[in-house]
């Protein structure tokens, strides 16, 4: 009898102390929408005029999902630490920062930051390495820094440019090379930043993130799946402009362009889909046993 009376009392206590975080968080919500309104107002915006960062309007949503996914892990109790006040100051001196320098991708990345400090804060250690691999693929809905774009830009033209032009010359096409334009005997062509290949990168780097993760609880396996997205990424956009220089040799400069452009990006995606996909197969083989 004293048990029971002890347990019933015991239960209404534990309601508000498991309430307690739930209305912590609400309040950080709140205030964390306000903070970054103008941010998340300019991040959109980039979304919407970027087509190489479209995907970002997919990122929150499916990070909002694996989160909904560990809802169980989540309710379990709570262990705040004070460790994360230290990283919501840090977030927020970030901020301020970025707002000073102008620097855009400082205040969009000190707004995970501060995420990540009020999850340690309010919920613990053990909820945030819950919530680690949502909150991380957070990184992949924020545009890099113009000046990271040009530095990688570049070079992937001229490497897609040269591998076009040796290709050329394998299958006995005559073809002169200078810097990311492919000179024919009946056109050139040249290799523009969105043929460089950084669109495709950015886009199946976010898909072999996520597929990597769905597929494969092996961490190496996870991390040789996401960086193969690099190679895969580069081999096609190569093979799509030698194919483009095959087809203009031939058939001219309008079948080098229009339709066929545009349908070669959904061949383009198809093929490292593919290429991708076996990269997985042979990871399953080499540990077959691990799940």
């Amino acid at each position: 009898m004293n048990k029971t009376q002890t347990a019933e009392v015991q239960s209404p206590n534990q309601a508000p102390g498991n309430a307690l975080p739930l209305v912590g968080l609400s309040i950080c919500a709140v205030l964390l929408a306000i903070l970054y309104y103008p941010v998340l107002v300019l991040l959109v915006d980039d979304w919407i005029r970027l087509p190489d960062f479209s995907h970002g309007f997919l990122v929150p949503i499916i990070s909002i999902y694996l989160v909904w996914e560990k809802r169980k892990q989540l309710a379990q109790p709570t262990h705040p630490d004070n460790l994360g006040l230290l990283i919501l100051v840090f977030g927020l001196v970030l901020l301020l920062f970025g707002r000073l320098a102008a620097e855009i991708f400082t205040q969009r990345f000190s707004m995970l930051i501060v995420i990540a400090g009020i999850v340690l804060f309010l919920l613990g250690r053990k909820h945030l390495k819950t919530v680690a691999f949502p909150l991380l693929l957070l990184v992949l809905m924020i545009p890099l820094p113009s000046i990271l774009l040009q530095k990688i830009t570049g070079p992937m033209q001229f490497f897609a440019s040269s591998c076009a032009a040796g290709t050329l010359e394998i299958l006995g096409i005559p073809v002169l090379r200078e810097g990311n334009i492919i000179h024919l005997s009946n056109t050139s062509l040249e290799v523009a930043e969105a043929c460089s290949g950084i669109r495709s990168m950015i886009s199946l780097f976010t898909l072999g993130v996520l597929f990597a993760y769905f597929t494969k609880s092996v961490a190496w396996q996870r991390v040789l799946m996401v960086l193969a997205c690099l190679p895969i990424t580069i081999f096609v956009n190569a093979f799509r402009v030698s194919l483009t220089g095959v087809l203009a040799h031939y058939f001219g400069p309008a079948a080098a362009g229009g339709f066929f452009h545009e349908f070669s990006g959904y061949v383009l995606f198809l093929l490292a889909g593919a290429l991708f996909y076996a990269v997985h197969l042979l990871l399953s083989k080499l540990a077959p046993s691990q799940k």
